[in-house]
């Protein structure tokens, strides 16, 4: 995992070597933390995380729940979970965006963090963690949703 991370961050050093980098991530488990604070680590970037006003319990996180918060959350589209607070983004060139995979795509709570942000100008770098899952369907997603930004090729972390 960790030279695959070396290898990603090495060829997007050389497109953000004189640009303010920010890391900004969703964390349910604990496991996009880690990736995030690596990456930060490697690209001497400031941290972010993306926080929910009301935490997910682990009975919120059960997939297998059609009644599950997270399952709730997913099949609407619409769903914007509300979240702590944002960072201001203005000085910011570069942003690696962070989060695991739910069903194919990146959590509702991602799509809140985009829609309070001003993005225009920046360059955005998906990044995800998934024990399986590629990043194929978050890009798509995100690239759909928001094609007034900048989107670079994202990558996987595996757990």
């Amino acid at each position: 995992m960790k030279q695959l991370i070396t290898l990603l961050l090495l060829v997007a050093v050389s497109m953000t070597m004189n640009a303010k980098t920010l890391v900004a991530y969703f964390s349910a488990t604990g496991i996009t933390k880690a990736a995030a604070e690596q990456i930060a680590a490697k690209q001497q970037a400031d941290l972010w995380e993306i926080v929910p006003n009301e935490p997910y319990t682990e009975a919120d996180l059960d997939w297998r729940n059609d009644q599950s918060r997270s399952s709730i959350e997913m099949k609407d589209p619409a769903e914007r979970p509300m979240i702590k607070m944002c960072t201001d983004v203005s000085a910011y060139d570069t942003i690696y965006l962070g989060f695991p995979i739910w069903w194919n795509i990146c959590p509702r709570i991602i799509d809140s963090w985009i829609e309070n942000n001003d993005l225009r100008n920046k360059t955005l770098i998906p990044f995800c963690t998934s024990g399986s899952s590629t990043i194929d369907g978050a890009m798509e997603y995100l690239r759909t949703t928001y094609p007034q930004y900048k989107w670079e090729d994202g990558f996987r972390v595996a757990e």
